[in-house]
């Protein structure tokens, strides 16, 4: 992968007996990093960003969902993304937070979650998640659903779902991967061709890593899921949430609208960035990590 090979790299069960790959990068001690990647990814994108952060001193641990990256799959359509319900992530979550090297970790807990990872993440805050700092990068607090109303597409997906349709892919859905169907232009992920073409050489190399479309059981419980953050009351946990001028994934109505409720929280847009700001252009992502180096020392100074 990219960036430093981890130093531990196994398998754990959750409590549900899905087997997930979990790595660990060791830091200097300042602190543990659980980096939540997003939906349809894997640990090997996030070689830098683990070297950025192991620089700063901190470890970082990470996993593989399952459904995706080489985690356990379902194994009549692998290539499609399901979940029934999203609880089942924060069976994950407390799987590799219980790892033993990852539980050995000295220092404080902060959260670093992308897109569907900060879905998951903040609902483990809403649970008492004990972190002492959260970033969360384009998180998906809503979806772009394309004019068609939440409500309208949630009520429809839960027809297919009772008829037995929730496992497979959503309308028009393929279980081919983004990466290997989209070319760089007019891609929604970054503005950048080299990360962009780096992206697409893990995939291609290793062609088990991707994941095509979500299923209709999958949208209906992320609908439900974010609905739900959106309506319920605020962590005070100190937050940095980072989006992207460009971004057509995610809703930036609803990570404007909970980022506003919450109490201890700042957002930064950078114009122009699309949906992976860790993976933008070299000025975009210098201003993201400047913003996070700067929030990370203000919340968790080093020593």
């Amino acid at each position: 992968m990219a960036g430093p090979a981890p130093d531990l790299c196994t398998w754990v069960r959750a409590a549900d007996g899905v087997r997930l790959r979990v790595v660990l990068w060791r830091g200097g001690g300042r602190g543990l990093v659980a980096l939540l990647q997003g939906r349809a990814e894997f640990v090997e994108k996030y070689g830098p960003t683990a070297q950025r952060l192991t620089a700063m001193g901190f470890s970082v641990a990470a996993l593989d969902w399952r459904g995706q990256g080489l985690s356990d799959r379902n194994r009549r359509r692998p290539m499609i993304g399901h979940v029934r319900r999203f609880l089942d992530y924060q069976t994950d979550l407390a799987a590799l937070l219980a790892q033993p090297a990852v539980a050995a970790e000295p220092g404080p807990r902060v959260m670093l979650a992308h897109s569907m990872g900060g879905c998951i993440g903040l609902r483990a805050l809403l649970q008492g998640l004990p972190a002492a700092a959260a970033v969360f990068s384009a998180p998906m607090w809503g979806i772009r659903m394309g004019g068609a109303p939440d409500a309208l597409v949630r009520a429809t997906a839960a027809v297919c779902c009772r008829f037995g349709l929730g496992r497979m892919a959503i309308p028009g859905g393929t279980p081919r991967p983004y990466l290997m169907s989209q070319g760089f232009e007019g891609n929604v992920l970054t503005s950048d061709p080299e990360e962009y073409t780096r992206l697409l050489a893990q995939v291609a190399k290793v062609p088990e890593l991707g994941l095509g479309d979500p299923s209709i059981g999958w949208l209906r419980a992320a609908l439900i899921e974010t609905a739900a953050l959106r309506a319920a009351p605020q962590p005070e946990t100190p937050i940095l949430t980072i989006l992207g001028g460009a971004e057509v994934v995610v809703s930036p109505w609803a990570v404007r609208t909970v980022s506003a409720r919450q109490k201890n929280a700042e957002l930064l847009e950078l114009p122009g960035a699309r949906h992976e700001v860790m993976i933008e252009t070299p000025a975009l992502q210098a201003r993201a990590w400047a913003a996070i180096g700067d929030f990370l020392d203000r919340v968790t100074p080093p020593g």
